[in-house]
C-alpha cells in the first residue's frame, strides 16, 4: 500500500487533451520521480489519472501542474487514496492547483 494521488477531470465532448496530459505526464515522471500507477480511465462523469510512487507532497505537486496546463478543461480537483483503496474517489478531496 502507497499514497496515491487521483487527478479528476470533468469529461468534455472533446478529448484531444487526454493524449497530451499522458505525454506530459511521462515528462513530469522523470523530472518529479513517481509513476502514472494505472492508464488513465473515464469513470462517471470524470476522466482520471492515477499517480504513485512519491510522497504526497510531489504527487500534488505533479497533479497541480497538470490541472494548470493549457488546454485541460477546468474544474480539476485530487483525490488522495492510497493503491489499496477498493474503489476509485475514496480519500481526501484537494482543490487544484496545491498553493
Amino acid at each position: 500500500m502507497a499514497v496515491m494521488v487521483e487527478i479528476h477531470f470533468p469529461v468534455t465532448a472533446e478529448d484531444e487533451w487526454v493524449d497530451d496530459v499522458g505525454d506530459f505526464l511521462i515528462d513530469l515522471e522523470e523530472e518529479l520521480g513517481f509513476e502514472e500507477y494505472e492508464d488513465g480511465e473515464e469513470f462517471g462523469d470524470d476522466y482520471i489519472f492515477f499517480l504513485a510512487g512519491a510522497s504526497e507532497r510531489t504527487l500534488l505537486k505533479a497533479a497541480s501542474r497538470v490541472a494548470t496546463r493549457e488546454g485541460v478543461p477546468p474544474g480539476a480537483y485530487a483525490m488522495v487514496t492510497d493503491t489499496a483503496a477498493p474503489k476509485i474517489g475514496m480519500g481526501r478531496r484537494v482543490s487544484l492547483p496545491v498553493r
